[in-house]
């Protein structure tokens, strides 16, 4: 069946659908750095059958750290990336721990392969000036610049994901009482963001003018599909470098649509909001995650020292007077 999928096996790891041919593995793939040592090399036993044909007992420990040390040094990838792989690899054990836990030995030990520590960057966001700097860059002559203009609007308010704006329809919007956008995030968890009076003055007239059916996308292409995340990325990159001539701030900062979605949590978190009302708005499963906007503004640790009494410390070393130095010798 052509819409069939791989799935686990008893014979082998994943069963290729009958009829479909092997996939021959891509020459860069196929290298391996010379700083990997041949007994933990990626090209061992795992290597002489096809995915399709592996069986979990292949995939052991040594084979999936020498997988990422292979990232590391052949390909040249960062630890971050080295970290997401070894994320992915960890769910895929987890699930087959329970499917077969006959390997239950060689699974944990994959299980146990832990993550490499990264620096953690402080979170990147537009000021005020920088998010109408932005705005301002978007054409509203235009039906791309209109478009665009209420793309980032409803993405800085609602805090969405790329993959949340990108499919998003216009049965999505709700402008009538409890105006909202309902979006499906990760884990495919539903939520509803509401709407502030000037997000929906924007949206208003777009839906008006997009007038298309309900199931259409609500920032389509111009040929009516939905827009791709590299799209979206294109879309506010071109945007971006107009607005640096107005802005020069921007200059210095990374922006991609995650950062509208930081903006978002950070202008929540300068309202006075609680990181748990900000977690609720971003879709967060775990508060831990949302606590990263507090370490990204200085004016609560501002305020926090405000509170605080001065410290009444004399500058220069300390000389200690002469009735304690006389106490000292006569002990």
């Amino acid at each position: 069946m052509s819409g069939e999928r791989a799935r686990p096996g008893d014979a082998g790891l994943f069963h290729r659908p009958a009829g479909r041919p092997a996939r021959r593995q891509p020459e860069h793939d196929r290298r391996v750095s010379p700083d990997v040592p041949p007994a933990a090399s990626v090209r061992g036993r795992a290597d002489r059958d096809e995915p399709s044909e592996l069986d979990i007992d292949q995939l052991d420990a040594p084979l999936i750290a020498a997988f990422l040390t292979h990232l590391e040094k052949a390909r040249g990838n960062s630890v971050a990336t080295r970290n997401n792989r070894l994320a992915a690899i960890h769910s895929l054990f987890a699930y087959l721990a329970l499917q077969h836990p006959e390997h239950a030995a060689s699974i944990q030990r994959v299980l146990a392969i832990p993550h490499k520590r990264t620096e953690r960057n402080l979170v990147t966001y537009l000021t005020e000036l920088e998010v109408d700097a932005l705005l301002e860059a978007c054409d509203q002559t235009t039906w791309t610049g209109r478009r665009d203009h209420t793309m980032f609007v409803l993405t800085i308010q609602a805090g969405l994901r790329i993959s949340e704006l990108a499919a998003l329809t216009s049965a999505d919007i709700t402008l009538s009482v409890g105006a909202n956008v309902h979006v499906i995030g990760k884990g495919r968890k539903e939520r509803r963001t509401p709407l502030v009076p000037a997000t929906r003055k924007v949206l208003k007239p777009w839906l008006k003018e997009r007038a298309g059916a309900p199931t259409d996308p609500l920032f389509p292409t111009s040929t009516g599909k939905h827009l791709s995340r590299d799209a979206i990325e294109r879309r506010l990159a071109s945007h971006l470098a107009i607005a640096r001539e107005s802005c020069p701030s921007i200059r210095t900062k990374h922006v991609t649509i995650h950062t509208l979605r930081h903006t978002s949590a950070m202008r929540l978190l300068l309202a006075g909001n609680d990181v748990t009302v900000i977690a609720l708005w971003l879709g967060h499963e775990q508060i831990s995650t949302t606590n990263i906007y507090l370490h990204a503004d200085m004016s609560h640790k501002q305020q926090a020292i405000d509170r605080t009494k001065p410290l009444d410390a004399k500058p220069g070393r300390y000389r200690p007077p002469d009735p304690l130095l006389r106490f000292l010798q006569d002990l």
